[in-house]
């Protein structure tokens, strides 16, 4: 049976690819769009700003099903606008309206990842435990919100809660030395800037590092392909076994940095340099509840997203 889904943030990355998704699904889309024009089979846009109420009722009037993609980054000024007012009048016109489901993309940022000690697997149950920026608090607030408008207005809700999600070639951005020693966001740069990683940035000279504790040990890190993302968020959407509940969505392991730089640097024929990362902790993600309740299968590992990525490149030579 078709269903009408209304949808704020199909702009984004994940916007186009959900989308695509509804597009093979023959369901007819309503997108609230701010700057970036959308466009599709089925898709009728409505022009507008998520902080405006008046624009977020009209774009959900008639659906069935919601999504909220929408946010942004390290931005003071847009931050609240966007991640906390905008998800607060989405949840308020789902409950207005009436909805089948409410589809939260949230994000590994809530759970404070590797700016903490994580001893255990991060399960679903893992407190709410934002790292410093405005992401990752947002993140919190969003997840908060919806599940306080489940509690008290029966909102059904399905949270979509996605580590650091690659494409294409993000995986070699990451692991360039000279790309990350100083990111605008927080927890994606590197720790202890020496004198001797100073020279070979200044001089361009590019490594592949091994992020370390401060006892020099390598640091484990979960990420997850887009394509692993986009089979969960279509295993979500529209199912009633996913209302009420949280999932974890990551790659089907986590990674080792000095195993991972030492297969992108046969890759790629460079050298690699060891960069200690003092306030960083080591975690991993439980993704067995989406196994179980939705049969989530996570396609790409560390090892296959680096193919992926050296492809990506090769190709667009």
């Amino acid at each position: 049976m078709n269903k009408t889904v209304a949808i704020f943030g199909a702009a984004g990355k994940l916007g186009r690819r959900a989308l695509a998704l509804l597009a093979e699904r023959g369901w007819p889309v309503r997108a609230l769009v701010h700057k970036t024009p959308v466009a599709g089979p089925g898709v009728t846009s409505i022009q507008g700003s998520i902080a405006d109420p008046g624009a977020v009722e009209e774009t959900v009037r008639g659906a069935d099903l919601v999504v909220q993609l929408a946010t942004t980054k390290e931005d003071a000024d847009t931050f609240f606008d966007v991640s906390v007012k905008g998800t607060f009048h989405v949840l308020e016109a789902c409950r207005k309206q009436g909805v089948e489901q409410f589809l939260l993309l949230g994000g590994d940022a809530a759970y404070g990842i590797w700016f903490y000690p994580q001893p255990i697997l991060i399960d679903e149950n893992h407190p709410l435990t934002a790292y410093p920026g405005y992401y990752a608090f947002s993140k919190v607030m969003e997840e908060t919100m919806a599940q306080q408008y489940a509690v008290q207005y029966g909102v059904p809700v399905t949270v979509l809660r996605s580590s650091w999600v690659f494409e294409g070639d993000d995986l070699l951005k990451h692991f360039s030395l000279l790309r990350n020693v100083n990111p605008a966001e927080p927890g994606h740069g590197f720790g202890e800037i020496t004198d001797d990683i100073l020279a070979l940035v200044k001089t361009g000279q590019e490594r592949i590092p091994i992020l370390t504790n401060a006892q020099g040990i390598p640091l484990r890190r979960h990420i997850v392909h887009i394509d692993d993302v986009m089979q969960a968020f279509g295993l979500m959407l529209g199912n009633p076994a996913a209302n009420g509940q949280a999932f974890n969505i990551a790659g089907p392991s986590c990674f080792d940095y000095r195993v991972a730089a030492g297969y992108l640097s046969e890759k790629l024929g460079l050298p690699t340099v060891e960069i200690r990362c003092p306030d960083y902790h080591p975690f991993e993600i439980n993704i067995t509840r989406a196994r179980t309740v939705l049969g989530y299968a996570p396609e790409n590992d560390f090892f296959r997203m680096a193919d992926r990525a050296v492809e990506a490149v090769v190709g667009n030579r």
